[in-house]
């Protein structure tokens, strides 16, 4: 088996240039990332497909917020894939460590692709597709620490900014790469074929992409650093109690609250959360979507490069924290901007004839369950659930206690019903009456089914797009160099991979949930906005005033 030259682990003594093992080092362990990212990044992508395909017993409604929470439990498990294969990492090894993971996402994702659907075996599909959700979250936890980890100790002193942007760019990368593979598909296959069964293909291909990462990270010697560190008998026996029981603890506490939390809705309300928007709230057409998103993070994605190299030079800090405080400023207008140059009829549906949800306020529930337990059956969040799914604006009235919900739109008034105690037949036939109702009162009044292609302003939703992206880059360009020079080498695998993960797969993976829970709770198609950027406010508060600068700190010590 070859390997890479071996390089001096001393990071104060290596030369600050760019060598060919250095440069091998980055290939090796930001490809296989990419790929791992592609993996994960599919399903959300084709989330509302995979609702039909496997919660198909549900209504749409339903079935969508289910398919998000599946997607959403991947992120979950996100932190307890930290603390395993963290553990393991600074046990023995990052090369190794980093091998099993690629080794279950890359098979987790091939199976999703096989397995049949809730028609074919029932109640089994969508127990087994959560279950694999789970693998790729484990396996997606002690992914990017290692990653991160092993090329940070490759990197010369001075230069761990911009060495470990390209594993920053990974995401994006992943994120990018699921996206051209599924708008191929779509284009050579048709959409009602790829709806039927091509959008298997994009996750059977992940098992090509699983040989060709295994055999590039089979060519990798483990890093230096933990080589030296090993040779010494310095490794770390414990490392979850080192690095969550001891003084240490505070610094992991502070880098989620300070630092990842906020770098984290950032990055998904720039990306995953923009993409929802523009499919399900704004009804663009799920292609252009995609397209414009990609067109977005090809302009965007360099910026995490330079914001990486501007980190070696100003600093990690100041960067994510003015990332978190530019974002949280102007979300609201950026958002807004989306809405009129990707579907302006919503606008002018919306001064015309505003839509008015009438209904006892003691029967309307935040509708946000991440583990699935409830349903959400009154009349009041049926009614509110389908405007917003439907992305339709809307005013809150206070009704009399058992009032049943009903929904005005101009001068027409569609009433809701009562979900709870009733059949499963008995409460298909009422949503489907209600539905049809209120979607002829929406259409009346000028609501569009769909974003006309013929209206959108291409050149300015993808320019918003880019401008979400780059914040992105400022938040996250830097995280992965601040994350490692925080914390010593012998738990430095651990330490910083749970906060990343809390942060990513809690306080981001969630986003699209809370986001929805909030806009249904409001009738405000922007209310979900505000989850972001509490998250970033805080996370500048917290960061400004608690966490040190690193940009000079020698990791070797």
């Amino acid at each position: 088996m070859s390997s890479t030259a071996t390089v001096a682990p001393v990071a104060g003594t290596l030369e600050p240039r760019l060598t060919q093992g250095h440069k091998k080092v980055i290939f090796a362990s930001s490809l296989g990332t990419v790929f791992e990212w592609y993996d994960f990044y599919l399903y959300g992508s084709l989330a509302a497909i995979i609702a039909k395909q496997f919660f198909s017993a549900l209504n749409p409604t339903s079935g969508f917020i289910f398919a998000l929470l599946a997607f959403a439990a991947g992120f979950a498990v996100r932190p307890f894939g930290a603390l395993v294969f963290g553990r393991l990492g600074d046990m023995i090894g990052r090369k190794h460590t980093f091998l099993v993971t690629i080794v279950i996402m890359g098979v987790s994702t091939f199976l999703v692709g096989v397995l049949p659907g809730y028609a074919s075996i029932g109640i089994a599909a969508p127990i087994i597709l959560i279950s694999l959700r789970l693998l790729q979250g484990l396996a997606l936890g002690g992914e990017y620490g290692g990653a991160a980890t092993y090329v940070a100790e490759h990197a010369p002193h001075g230069k761990r900014g911009l060495y470990t942007s390209f594993i920053q760019t990974t995401a994006t990368l992943g994120l990018f790469l699921s996206l051209l593979v599924i708008l191929g598909c779509r284009y050579f296959l048709g959409p009602e074929a790829f709806e039927a069964w091509g959008w298997r293909i994009p996750f059977l291909l992940s098992f090509v992409l699983l040989l060709v990462s295994v055999w590039i990270r089979l060519q990798l010697a483990e890093s230096p650093l933990f080589q030296e560190m090993k040779a010494q008998g310095k490794t770390s026996q414990a490392p979850i109690t080192e690095s969550f029981f001891s003084k240490n603890g505070k610094i992991a506490l502070l880098a989620l609250l300070g630092a990842t939390a906020g770098q984290a809705v950032v990055w998904y309300a720039g990306q995953f959360y923009a993409l929802f928007f523009l499919t399900q709230t704004l009804k663009v057409e799920a292609a252009s979507a995609n397209l414009m998103i990609a067109a977005g993070l090809l302009i965007g994605t360099p910026f995490f490069i330079f914001f990486g190299w501007l980190s070696d030079r100003v600093g990690r800090k100041p960067i994510i924290m003015a990332g978190c405080l530019i974002a949280a400023l102007t979300y609201f207008p950026i958002f807004k901007a989306l809405t009129h140059y990707a579907n302006p009829a919503i606008e002018a549906a919306a001064r015309t004839s505003p839509v008015v949800v009438t209904a006892d306020p003691d029967t309307c529930t935040f509708q946000f369950n991440p583990v699935g337990t409830s349903r959400f059956t009154t009349s009041c969040d049926i009614a509110k659930s389908a405007l917003a799914k439907g992305g339709v604006p809307y005013a809150n009235v206070a009704a009399p206690a058992g009032t049943v919900a009903s929904v005005t739109v101009g001068d027409t008034v569609v009433s809701a019903f009562e979900g709870s105690g009733r059949s499963a037949d008995a409460l298909k036939a009422s949503g489907d009456t209600f539905n049809a109702g209120l979607k002829s009162a929406l259409a009346s009044a000028g609501y569009p089914e769909q974003a006309d292609p013929a209206r959108i302003n291409t050149p300015m939703v993808i320019a918003l797009l880019s401008l979400l992206v780059i914040y992105v880059t400022m938040v996250y360009g830097p995280i992965a160099a601040w994350l490692v020079e925080l914390f010593p080498t012998r738990i430095r695998y651990t330490s910083m991979s749970l906060p990343y993960h809390i942060g990513n797969g809690w306080f981001g993976g969630f986003l699209p949930t809370i986001a929805f829970a909030l806009v249904a709770a409001s009738g405000n198609i922007y209310q979900g906005v505000w989850y972001p950027i509490a998250i970033a406010a805080m996370t500048l508060v917290i960061g400004t005033l608690f966490l040190p600068e690193t940009r000079d700190v020698d990791i070797t010590q």
